[in-house]
């Protein structure tokens, strides 16, 4: 009709022919092809259950396991782990009509858990064409989907129902919470957060997202939605082990009264799984059993002398014996593969396991996605507001149903300026140091007073003390390691000057020492203090000592490279002692010892 009418004609054919399918629509009789699990009537005008029961079956799983897995991965992963297929009646062709079993597919999925039709209400409309998305030469472009609830046509409960209304709704709003948008919580995934997806900040409202160390742990919480959108700075951070351990332990709480219920629960659960596998199972074979019953029959209804026909009959008899058997060996295997059944010792073990909740969820076995699910079907939202910079930080949860709990939790923090109480623990720390304390019993008054450093729930301890008073400027390092340079003879250095000078770490140029490679004395007045003796001979040699590399695995350090030569002093210079060599340190040559 395009070359025989003109644009406008073609339009107003266009608005004619829809105007006409939409008259029907408000009838509830539009119907263009009929979705996995549905057939059209005789009569072309309503949609009824497929009679084939496995073909509803699977329909009906997978609305029940999306209810326990709740993502459309989780859900498609299922399906191929236990080879379940979908039921597709043919639309078109000689075979039009009949069913076709196909492994299920993502979109397939999608298209089930979204449409209308399996909570019984007819609509139609679900899609438009859009003049400004359409692309020349290619039909179908242009088509976008309708919002929700707003289609042209809808009618409630004029289609046979697969789950209710109600059902329908709570399934949409969890595929659009598992959407990976800045507003929506996602789907639980592997990493470590226990948290993510589920933390706001509570000074701008956006989610925070999540930062992992290197190794994974620890986990750190940012709101850097400003930073992105507008280059500003950093709202606010925290590492994430207090924020999960507060809602872990909320969460145990919540759900310890009803172990009881959880242990039956599960077995209740594991033997539905069981049975309804086996269900499908026996549904396979008995159709397998059906095909091969009909060949036979075809193979003993036709004469003998037909050869022909026969021999055709004959193949078929024998493909479907043969798919029977395939059938039959996937079932032991299945069977083979799957758990038990439950005897009265595992119902027990069970019961046991779902008594200690605390241990179940800090069990090996348990996963980091699975504990995400958990907390998903129990916490809506968490929202965390760090006060200023110091280490305290307000949580709210958020429980599914509304009701809210408020909590305060000490975040860790990089330095003791951002505590709020470090006025009162540099004054305490230095009081007990002018009334003669020692460290350790300043890190023990502090921590039975309630203090604890900057990082983390940790104690104080006499090493972290010493660490705090030199910083705060209230005691010295070491003296026992400093060296007055009067006490240095010529050709004397200590031994941080030499490493300097050689480019060397100051442990490995302490290592050659022991190993005698360098020659050194004691200092006398500082008490314990190593100086070492190079002059312009010794820098060269220990400097080709630097750089010489091993050509082989069994390349010795030559003889002249770590023998060090002998000062020419008035008194002579003990060596050092050398150092007892332990399993893990090389041989005297620089070889480590074979295991």
């Amino acid at each position: 009709l395009k070359g025989t009418m003109s644009e406008a004609e073609l339009h107003f054919l266009k608005q004619r022919l829809y105007q006409g399918r939409l008259n029907k629509a408000r009838r509830g009789e539009q119907f263009t092809s009929a979705p996995v699990g549905y057939v059209r009537s005789r009569s072309g005008d309503r949609l009824e259950f497929d009679p084939d029961e496995q073909a509803r079956s699977v329909v009906q799983l997978i609305f029940d396991k999306f209810d326990e897995l709740g993502s459309i991965g989780a859900l498609l992963r299922y399906m191929a782990r236990n080879d379940l297929k979908l039921g597709f009646r043919l639309q078109r062709g000689p075979d039009a009509g009949q069913l076709q079993w196909r492994p299920a597919r993502r979109p397939t999925l999608n298209k089930i858990l979204r449409h209308p039709y399996y909570a019984g209400c007819y609509v139609f409309g679900m899609t438009r064409q859009d003049e400004r998305r359409r692309k020349p030469g290619r039909p179908g472009t242009g088509t976008v989907l309708v919002e929700r609830l707003k289609w042209d046509v809808m009618i409630p409960d004029a289609i046979p129902a697969y789950i209710t209304w109600d059902r329908y709704l709570t399934n949409q709003r969890r595929l659009a919470a598992n959407r990976n948008v800045p507003n929506a919580a996602g789907t639980p995934r592997g990493g470590p957060s226990l948290l993510s997806g589920l933390a706001y900040c509570g000074r701008c409202g956006r989610r925070m997202r999540v930062a992992y160390h290197a190794r994974g742990m620890p986990v750190y919480y940012t709101c850097v939605g400003g930073y992105v959108e507008r280059a500003e700075p950093i709202c606010q951070s925290l590492a994430g082990s207090e924020l999960e351990d507060l809602v872990a332990s909320e969460v145990l709480r919540a759900i310890e009264p009803a172990s009881l219920e959880l242990s039956v629960r599960a077995v209740a659960d594991l033997r539905q799984e069981r049975e309804r596998l086996e269900r499908d199972w026996q549904r396979r074979l008995e159709r397998a059993d059906i095909d091969a019953d009909r060949a036979a029959r075809q193979y003993h209804a036709t004469e003998p002398e037909n050869r022909l026909v026969a021999r055709e009959l004959e193949a078929r008899w024998e493909a479907a014996l043969a798919r029977r058997r395939e059938i039959g060996e996937q079932h032991d295997r299945s069977l083979a593969e799957r758990p038990r059944e439950l005897t009265e010792a595992d119902r027990l073990r069970i019961e046991s396991l779902a008594a200690d909740i605390p241990g179940l969820w800090n069990a090996a076995s348990t996963t980091v996605e699975e504990r995400q699910r958990i907390v998903r079907c129990l916490v809506e939202r968490v929202t965390v507001t760090v006060r200023g910079r110091t280490e305290q930080a307000d949580v709210t949860i958020r429980w599914r149903g509304g009701a809210e709990r408020r909590h305060t939790i000490r975040r860790r923090v990089q330095k003791y300026e951002q505590l709020s109480d470090y006025e009162r623990i540099r004054s305490r720390a230095v009081e007990m140091r002018a009334a003669g304390a020692t460290a350790g019993e300043i890190a023990e008054r502090l921590n039975r007073e309630g203090f604890r450093p900057p990082r983390g729930n940790g104690a104080f301890n006499r090493h972290v003390i010493n660490t705090f008073l030199v910083r705060q400027g209230f005691a010295g390092p070491a003296r026992g390691r400093r060296i007055a340079p009067g006490e240095l003879r010529g050709d004397e250095w200590r031994l941080g000057d030499l490493a300097a000078a050689l480019g060397m770490p100051k442990g490995s140029l302490r290592n050659w020492m022991h190993r005698g490679w360098v020659r050194a004395r004691r200092s006398a007045a500082v008490g314990g203090g190593w100086i070492l003796w190079a002059d312009e001979t010794e820098l060269q040699r220990l400097r080709r000592l630097r750089s010489w590399r091993r050509g082989g695995y069994d390349q010795q350090r030559p003889p002249e490279l770590i023998t060090p030569g002998a000062p020419d002093l008035h008194e002579p210079h003990p060596d050092p002692p050398p150092r007892q060599p332990s399993s893990r340190r090389s041989q005297p040559g620089g070889r480590r010892p074979r295991r």
